[in-house]
């Protein structure tokens, strides 16, 4: 995996169900994960290998949906040579989920 998440990073993101109370919508997002047409949005974690978020695969808005994915699943996805990546810090900053352009185009969130 390129860019792998640090440890501060990760240790700042809610824990798995935290956010239950929160609307999807105003739901924090803290990392973004993808490779070629597909994004992983994270919302929480579980401090070992469970990050719940949204996901969209292959550029498919209609099936895109909230869920529950395996950190390690992440950084073994491999397609010839080409590895999931983790946008740094610098390029991303943490937002809800209505100011992310794909997770609102997907919900058709104004």
């Amino acid at each position: 995996m390129w860019n792998m998440p640090s440890k501060e990073r990760l240790a700042g993101i809610p824990r798995l169900y935290e956010t239950d109370d929160i609307q999807p919508e105003h739901k924090q997002i803290h990392l973004h994960f993808f490779i070629f047409g597909s994004d992983w949005f994270i919302a929480e974690y579980n401090g070992d290998d469970l990050f719940f978020g949204y996901v969209i695969l292959n550029n498919d808005l209609i099936n895109a949906e909230w869920g529950f994915i395996s950190f390690q699943d992440l950084k073994e996805i491999n397609i010839n040579g080409i590895e999931v990546d983790c946008e740094n810090e610098i390029s991303w900053k943490t937002r809800r989920a209505n100011e992310v352009d794909e997770i609102r185009q997907a919900n058709h969130w104004m």
